[in-house]
């Protein structure tokens, strides 16, 4: 009973903790672009702690999301398995996590230490005290791996295990730690960690192996991009507190709080009625063309994976209303299903697109280009899905709703508010009057004055339970994202780009030739990865080939996003099939036949928009930043 009791104190803590930071990151943007305007300047110090709200939602976000079981990970062979084996690999994938968990502890401990002077502050507060919830992080993300066992003895057991394997795999930081801890410490045991550590080194890459393996039973994503990360480092001699130091690095970057930010915002829209008011809306207008509900199902698709920054958000927020109004209008149940399973990610291309401000910051290309870059690209996508809808509603001579005027101008004045909040996003960023994280903050605050005052769909004792909801999407993010910069680094620190620059431009002598090869290497790269760690791994690797073949980093980035969006929808294993099957509760095998003529129609949007460089050129050209 006390354990318990414990246990639910905890939970109350996390969520009430991350609560306060997702308010505060909102809060101080709202704040500084106030006082910039009326005492000219803004709030000493204000993007110090936005960034580092950042790093403490992460890391309390990760916990959450342990907690909840809910991290990201591939498990394409963890439902195949059959009892008793299943039990028992399942504990060996916990046990893997865990251990990996336990050694990024020790390493971010003892960067802490290491990396963080002891009188650097931010405000009044000291910085090596900001940071140690990197290492709490970690350690709270391994006790749960382990906690998902019903046996206490077996959870203490694998508790024990990892624990220890994950102090064996870290005697490097702890000698360094204690040697800043305690400099009287015998000389001859730091030496004895020093060398154990290089003997261990040799037999790393079977373990990276493993850990690669693992991935497809289920070990959490960040597990595995950042083990591999810390084995190399490992196996190379290089100090294992880069991979927290590169995780502090990415989550304290000037545009990350945009992400959560434009999350929140999307919860809290999809939180109330938003989504059947832009129905409405879609439905009166293209609804009297043929196809005209499928043109409403993928605006409001695009619009909504816009905010979230998850294409599996609107499949499981919106695919029952959406999936039920197109069944209603004369479509089949195959063709929907193919529809709103395709429709998940087109909005990755708009703006405020999470997607497109992480590849900014990854690429150093201008974010405000990128948003425009991906404008007439998205627009083609969202036409050529249209036009089949057309060619299928012709075919199965689905009936048409008459149009009316005044039902159209009802429905217009009941969504205006939330037609109003992209133009609100991309007038205030792209004009200059606000940063991408002040309009993350502007977002949130207008969808909650028209949520809870305007339309008076959410009350605001409900609004900390809506924000905590989105906690586990933002910490499982943002978590492979400190996790894969490690591996990022590793890469680029090792020569990779420039070696394999070296022998493209040997090899290959066709700009034709490159971008056929590029297109199916970023299409295995939108099945197995997510977009996010894929932006951080993959693009460093693909940026100097871009330069190599004088591609426009506008171009190339347009190029990588839509090749990861039909990733997300290839068999077998692309996420938005996963998502579907589950949404729809429909098997696998169905979903993969529902998908594939609408696979097939952005196969041939993504070739356009590879080959016609204009689509994501012509406004970047055209317009002057």
């Amino acid at each position: 009973m006390i354990l318990k009791r414990v246990i639910d104190s905890i939970k109350k803590i996390e969520n009430f903790t991350a609560f306060c930071i997702l308010i505060l990151l909102a809060l101080f943007p709202v704040l500084e672009i106030i006082f910039r305007k009326i005492f000219k300047t803004g709030i000493p110090g204000s993007s110090e702690y936005i960034r580092h709200l950042v790093l403490w939602l992460a890391f309390v976000g990760g916990m959450i999301t342990s907690r909840q079981n809910a991290h990201l990970s591939f498990s394409i062979l963890k439902d195949i398995l059959v009892e008793p084996f299943k039990k028992r690999i399942l504990r060996f994938i916990d046990l893997i996590s865990a251990t990996i968990c336990w050694a990024f502890f020790w390493s971010a401990l003892s960067l802490c230490f290491l990396g963080f002077d002891a009188d650097r502050q931010i405000g009044l507060i000291p910085l090596r005290l900001v940071v140690l919830i990197i290492p709490i992080g970690f350690a709270g993300m391994a006790i749960r791996f382990t906690a998902n066992q019903k046996n206490p003895a077996i959870t203490a057991f694998l508790f024990g295990i990892a624990f220890m394997l994950g102090l064996v795999l870290s005697l490097t930081s702890i000698g360094n730690l204690l040697g800043v801890l305690m400099p009287d410490f015998p000389e001859q045991m730091l030496t004895f960690t020093e060398n154990f550590s290089i003997e261990l080194s040799a037999y790393v890459f079977p373990f990276i192996i493993l850990l690669i393996i693992s991935a497809f039973f289920g070990v959490p994503i960040f597990v595995v991009l950042g083990g591999v990360a810390y084995f190399l480092f490992f196996q190379s001699g290089g100090a294992l507190e880069t991979v927290p130091n590169e995780s502090y690095t990415i989550l304290t970057s000037h545009s990350i709080p945009a992400i959560p930010l434009f999350t929140v915002t999307g919860y809290i829209l999809s939180a109330g009625k938003g989504g059947e008011r832009l129905v409405q809306l879609f439905k009166a207008l293209f609804g009297w063309i043929p196809g005209g509900l499928v043109f409403m199902a993928v605006g409001v698709c695009a619009f909504f994976t816009t905010f979230t920054g998850a294409s599996g958000v609107t499949i499981l927020a919106l695919g029952g209303l959406l999936a039920y109004i197109l069944k209603e209008g004369g479509y089949s149940a195959r063709f929907t299903h193919g529809l709103l399973t395709a429709s998940g990610s087109i909005g990755l291309l708009f703006p405020p697109s999470l997607a497109i401000i992480l590849y900014g910051v990854i690429a150093h290309v201008n974010i405000k280009k990128m948003f425009v870059g991906g404008l007439i690209p998205g627009l083609v996508m969202i036409i050529m899905i249209s036009l089949y809808g057309i060619l299928s509603a012709r075919k199965a001579r689905i009936e048409k709703i008459p149009f009316q005027l005044a039902d159209a101008i009802s429905a217009f004045r009941i969504s205006i508010w939330e037609i109003m909040l992209p133009i609100i996003i991309i007038t205030g960023f792209l004009s200059g009057l606000m940063t991408i994280v002040e309009t993350g903050a502007v977002a949130i605050l207008y969808t909650l004055v028209i949520s809870v005052f305007v339309h008076k769909e959410i009350r605001l004792k409900e609004l900390p339970d809506i924000i905590v909801k989105c906690v586990p999407i933002m910490g499982g993010i943002l978590i492979i994202l400190s996790s894969s910069k490690a591996l990022s680094y590793y890469i680029v620190d090792a020569e990779i780009p420039m070696n394999l620059s070296l022998w493209v431009k040997s090899s290959i002598h066709s700009k034709f030739v490159f971008l056929i090869l590029l297109n199916i290497v970023l299409l295995l790269t939108g099945c197995l990865m997510d977009i996010f760690s894929a932006i951080i791994v993959v693009v460093p690797l693909i940026l100097p080939l871009g330069e190599l073949f004088h591609i426009d980093p506008v171009h190339l980035g347009v190029i990588f996003l839509v090749n990861m969006e039909l990733g997300y929808l290839t068999p077998p294993v692309g996420l938005n099939l996963f998502l579907a099957s589950y949404r729809f509760e429909k098997p696998l095998g169905e979903i993969y036949r529902d998908v594939l003529p609408f696979l097939a129609v952005l196969l041939i949007t993504v070739l356009m928009i590879t080959y016609i460089p204009i689509f994501s050129t012509g406004l970047v050209n055209v317009i002057d930043f």
